[in-house]
């Protein structure tokens, strides 16, 4: 079999368990052959872009290989948990700012605003960042974490230990003390 692919070698659940618990390198081809054409389709319908699929597979591999001490036969299936794994690195690849950051931008060609391209467009321009700079410390923090730094107002409430419904407020608060900002200056 010179020429052609070498037939995919399958194993039961039992020996694939068994192999990896002995920590035999060799079975995770096989794992990879048996199982990434399911759990990539999975992958893919939740993060929605081929290279990351790719990406957050194999991640989800590695830690399939390092973590697979924790794994416990008796509460379910080794596809059920290695599907477990999977999603949630695609969760959270989706919820990461890049990602974000990515799938908001990858359509945008060209000048997006007549005049500016994308790479040239500074929110000093129309004088954004003076406008932000006058707001109260907490407005302007919840205002900088939003706009200039693309975190959510879950993930700030999270990260600064802040109740959400105040980081809300603040931003709101904020919103509208930046609109009497822009009606003065038209």
């Amino acid at each position: 079999m010179t020429n052609q692919q070498q037939p995919i070698l399958k194993l039961s659940e039992e020996e694939l368990v068994e192999r990896l618990r002995s920590r035999d390198a060799s079975v995770v081809s096989v794992l990879y052959d048996m199982y990434s054409p399911a759990l990539y389709g999975v992958v893919l319908q939740i993060v929605k872009i081929e290279e990351t699929a790719e990406d957050v597979l194999q991640e989800a591999f590695v830690k399939i290989w390092n973590s697979f001490d924790s794994y416990n036969a008796s509460k379910g299936r080794l596809f059920t948990w290695m599907l477990n794994i999977c999603r949630n690195q695609a969760i959270d690849a989706i919820r990461s700012r890049q990602h974000r950051v990515n799938t908001k931008t990858e359509d945008i060609e060209g000048p997006v605003v007549s005049g500016y391209s994308a790479t040239e467009f500074k929110p000093e321009h129309i004088g954004v960042r003076d406008m932000v700079d006058n707001l109260n410390p907490e407005q302007k923090q919840v205002i900088d974490l939003m706009y200039f730094e693309g975190l959510s107002q879950s993930e700030i409430a999270e990260a600064y230990d802040i109740p959400l419904g105040t980081v809300k407020t603040r931003a709101r608060s904020a919103v509208k003390v930046l609109a009497r900002f822009f009606k003065g200056r038209a």
